[in-house]
């Protein structure tokens, strides 16, 4: 892989981080999708002309990702940050025409988001998983902390990101809200629910701000150093408490932000409110969820109705 030092890098990725308000992790994601269309063109990557780039340039790049074995939908994702990229470059007039006009997206089949079936969650959340490690060692901290994760995920529906910077002054009083900054810096309110509230408490009391935050952020989720936790770090946190739990399938924060908005529309609750919830600029991007409880609905007729059972359904 090619790392790009150009200028039009620079002032794009510095573009993303100052206007765009993108995480650091989006960025280095852009940075390393774009790098690696740079690579795949003749010549050196710090003499990389984006006035010369062609249509015929980027297709002979996607066709090369196939061949890589990539998902439409990894894709897909890696044209959309070269998309940016150019019309970045069209808006500052580094390029007269935009190359990314006649260039389409691959198709990708719908996938239905994962989550947990409500009858795991009530296992999960009621007792076991997230009850207190026994003593005050390092390895109670790890655990107790990694379960309080795992059920604030489950509880309030933020992305990774958002629970990662969380301040303890950014709780409400009573902890009844938590207030969150999501995608683009827009901030937002998540209502905490009583059972998550007195764990939080729990957790606060037993712990007593020990480990202490190094750094000024006074993030709420520190490792055992007193540092704030990484993004792979919450991730592992996860995947650990659900593995121990026996949850099968994927196991991650975004599933559990899946399982939150599910769950939700499950027990009726409204789209929008939904929405707004999960900070989500469109309701097109909630309503996705709407087909998880359509094909619950099918499971339920077919489990309960006398003509159920074993009788092929009209698509």
């Amino acid at each position: 892989m090619v790392t790009v030092s150009s200028e039009y890098m620079e002032n794009f990725l510095g573009y993303l981080q100052a206007e765009r308000r993108y995480s650091e992790h989006t960025v280095s994601n852009y940075h390393r999708d774009i790098s690696d269309f740079i690579a795949s063109l003749d010549g050196a990557a710090d003499s990389f002309d984006p006035a010369a780039v062609t249509p015929e340039d980027i297709r002979d790049w996607i066709t090369g990702l196939s061949r890589r074995g990539l998902s439409p939908s990894s894709v897909n994702r890696m044209v959309s940050a070269l998309r940016s990229f150019f019309k970045y470059l069209r808006s500052r007039s580094v390029v007269e025409k935009d190359p990314m006009l006649r260039i389409n997206s691959l198709r990708t089949p719908k996938k239905l988001p994962s989550y947990i079936p409500e009858s795991v969650s009530e296992k999960l959340f009621s007792r076991g998983a997230v009850d207190a490690a026994d003593g005050d060692d390092t390895g109670g901290y790890i655990h107790d902390r990694n379960a309080l994760i795992t059920l604030f995920f489950y509880s309030t529906g933020i992305r990774l990101a958002e629970l990662r910077n969380i301040k303890p002054g950014d709780f409400a009083a009573g902890f009844a809200r938590v207030r969150v900054s999501g995608k683009g810096g827009k901030e937002r309110e998540v209502p905490v629910v009583g059972y998550t509230r007195n764990k939080l408490r729990e957790f606060i009391v037993k712990y007593n701000g020990d480990p202490v935050c190094f750094s000024n952020d006074k993030c709420l989720f520190l490792t055992v150093e007193g540092g704030q936790m990484s993004a792979v770090d919450i991730y592992h946190a996860v995947k650990g408490i659900l593995e121990a739990a026996g949850v099968q399938g994927k196991k991650s924060p975004h599933v559990l932000r899946h399982t939150f908005a599910t769950h939700l529309l499950n027990e009726g609750a409204d789209l929008r409110h939904i929405q707004e919830l999960l900070g989500h600029a469109s309701l097109a991007a909630t309503q996705v969820y709407t087909h998880n409880s359509i094909a619950r609905l099918k499971e339920v007729y077919t489990a309960s109705h006398p003509r159920g059972a074993g009788k092929e359904e009209d698509e």
